[in-house]
């Protein structure tokens, strides 16, 4: 298995790059952990003063990869003695939704650069960068609103789009365009594609030339008034609980026998083809089908 992340530095700019395109950089264990690991590495090193998340290939993250999530919750339901336990299951998904906070909690400011899908898990990973620069071939979205899931930290989607647009999207599942998303408020700015690695570049190393206890004041104080406003810790708590119950309500547990029917891909295609989007929308269009993932 190829490893999931590149490091590297330049200019005080740590940069991360997820580097499993072939799978979409698809959510796993391996990502997470070596994520974390990267993102500590880069909040002890003094030499860093900004972090640059991107990814090869035509997608950011198109989610957790689902042949491992549903064949790991079919298994434990078969293979257990024990009923669901929803503890245990806030704790297994919250390794997940802890690394995706380091984005946020760290002292040194974040930024992402994202091109193609950026759906499900996808959004509660990046949604924590605190800066996202994106192309116009980017699509966001949490299609998993529509069954099996709910995003692990809900005030991402708050805080960047207000409480009436984020119910709008997450009530639907909707997806958003690259530039739907910038005029939004999602992201900060949407770009041509060709231009995507460079301005975000540009940007952090605009960020790295600050001294870095100005940039850590900066970014404390800033995060407590998010803290104030909007209880990360609290709502992620509740998020990744929510997550749990969702794919272990009566039709939570029937998209997971589906999956293991006609396989994921088509359960996920089912689920989504009423609503006319992302893979049912896009396969032809981008070569890429996110009925792979989420």
């Amino acid at each position: 298995m190829s490893a999931p992340l590149d490091v590297a530095t330049r200019a005080r700019v740590r940069v991360l790059t997820l580097c499993r395109p072939e799978e979409y950089n698809t959510i796993n264990p391996e990502l997470r952990d070596a994520l974390a690991a990267a993102l500590d590495d880069a909040e002890a090193d003094r030499g860093v003063h900004c972090v640059l998340l991107q990814a090869d290939g035509p997608a950011f993250c198109a989610g957790y990869q689902l042949d491992w999530a549903t064949a790991a919750q079919a298994e434990a339901s078969t293979s257990s003695p024990r009923v669901w336990d929803s503890v245990g299951d806030v704790q297994m998904i919250g390794t997940f939704a802890a690394t995706w906070s380091k984005l946020h909690t760290m002292s040194k400011p974040t930024v992402a650069a994202v091109q193609g899908w950026c759906i499900a898990g996808g959004t509660n990973l990046v949604l924590h960068a605190d800066l996202i620069v994106c192309a116009r071939s980017a699509r966001f979205g949490y299609p998993p609103m529509r069954v099996w899931g709910i995003p692990e930290a809900p005030w991402v989607w708050v805080a960047r789009l207000g409480l009436e647009r984020a119910k709008r999207y997450l009530f639907t599942g909707d997806e958003l365009s690259g530039e739907e998303a910038a005029r939004l408020g999602l992201v900060l700015e949407c770009v041509d594609d060709d231009a995507l690695r460079d301005h975000a570049r540009a940007l952090c190393e605009r960020i790295a030339r600050l001294p870095l206890n100005q940039l850590q004041m900066a970014k404390w104080a800033l995060n407590e008034s998010a803290r104030a406003a909007y209880a990360p810790d609290s709502s992620r708590l509740l998020g990744t609980l929510f997550d749990g119950v969702a794919r272990h309500t009566q039709e939570g547990m029937d998209f997971v026998a589906r999956s293991n029917e006609v396989g994921f891909r088509q359960a996920v295609r089912e689920r989504d083809d009423p609503f006319g989007d992302y893979g049912s929308r896009a396969r032809a269009a981008d070569g890429v089908d996110p009925a792979a993932t989420e």
